[in-house]
């Protein structure tokens, strides 16, 4: 695969670690001993009611948080995956609530069931009527086993499209806010059919005739995140991640072993950085200082700006014009070349085996 030059690593090696990583890794483990510590020194205060070590532990504690703000500063890949993952950054419903007005949910495929772990409905963003769809993941256990950790079944996907086609009827644009680790993979999402709704998604919204903005809001993991991720516009907070395969899940085929998930990380290639520059997504949406878990607020205020920018610019444009983008897109993705070759120009077609347009 061509890869931009500003984004390979040493030598220009797709994959290699980034300069910055063996500086982020050591930020890494001094935060580690220091967490270690503070544990430490609790248990020691806790166990001798004379001991006083409050100012000790306020020391440890403060230098641990300026390190983990030094690590969201620039984080390596897979801290990046561990930042994507932090059960702080906002939900589906903090998104909703600060990009709509008089939001009404809607339940089921009209197939099986209502799926928790999918939300959507219509709503009004600026006066005008638009579908919003995207994955839910709860804020405690208890909350994230009733949504099923936010991996969908097929029913979820079939009621997010249900919901789409009705936006379409309506001549409404649609939003999807992604945050998924991927699809559910047990025995009964595979008996109801899940290969088959997440590629009806995909079909579905390649063809939809209404205008769809896309948002990669934390953890963008495998079809469970494609299904609902073909847009106009794909938009991705910078601490988020995308990928065909969890860093996990990549090391365990590899390698078949799922500790490696580090060396993966940065072989996968998922950060917001990495997928700008191979033409995946279309923008990046800086989240604040520390991250999106550290001022939630603002991150929901910047996903809504971005998202009212696209759909004015998106919902000016007549409908064969957005599908012809749309597809034009997406044939854009995927460019092949020979390493040591001179990469092929945006829109080029291959000639001689030198540089074709992948699949």
């Amino acid at each position: 695969m061509a890869v931009p030059s500003n984004l390979a690593g040493p030598a220009g090696r797709p994959g290699a670690s980034a300069p910055s990583d063996a500086a982020g890794e050591r930020l890494e483990r001094d935060l580690e001993r220091i967490e270690q510590k503070v544990d430490e020194l609790k248990r020691i205060t806790a166990a001798e009611a004379t001991v006083d070590l409050t100012q000790q532990i306020a020391a440890l504690t403060a230098r641990a948080e300026a390190l983990r703000e030094a690590i969201a500063q620039d984080p390596t890949p897979w801290q990046t995956v561990q930042l994507a993952r932090h059960p702080g950054r906002p939900k589906i419903g903090d998104y909703i609530a600060g990009l709509t007005t008089e939001f009404v949910e809607l339940h089921g495929d009209r197939a099986f069931r209502d799926d928790p772990a999918i939300i959507g409905g219509l709503g009004l963003v600026d006066g005008h009527t638009a579908a919003v769809v995207g994955h839910a993941k709860g804020r405690d256990t208890r909350e994230n086993i009733a949504r099923n950790f936010g991996s969908p079944n097929p029913e979820g996907y079939r009621k997010a499209l249900r919901i789409m086609r009705l936006a379409e009827k309506l001549r409404a644009p649609v939003v999807t806010l992604i945050d998924t680790q991927g699809a559910s993979p047990g025995k009964e999402a595979e008996e109801r059919g899940q290969s088959e709704a997440i590629a009806g998604g995909l079909l579905g919204m390649s063809r939809l005739r209404a205008p769809i903005v896309a948002v990669i809001t934390g953890e963008g993991g495998s079809g469970g995140a494609l299904a609902i991720g073909v847009g106009d516009v794909v938009l991705m907070l910078d601490k988020a991640i995308y990928s065909v395969i969890s860093p996990e899940g990549c090391a365990a085929i590899l390698w078949r072993d799922g500790s490696r998930g580090r060396e993966a990380a940065r072989a996968l290639r998922l950060t917001a950085r990495d997928l700008l520059g191979f033409g995946v997504v279309d923008e990046v949406i800086p989240e604040p200082s520390g991250g999106a878990h550290r001022h939630p607020d603002q991150a929901v205020a910047a996903v809504a700006a971005a998202v009212r920018r696209h759909l004015a610019a998106l919902t000016a444009l007549p409908t064969e014009d957005l599908l012809k983008a749309r597809y034009a897109k997406y044939r854009r993705i995927g460019y092949l070349k020979d390493l040591g070759q001179t990469a092929a120009p945006a829109g080029a077609q291959g000639a001689s085996g030198t540089a074709g347009e992948g699949a």
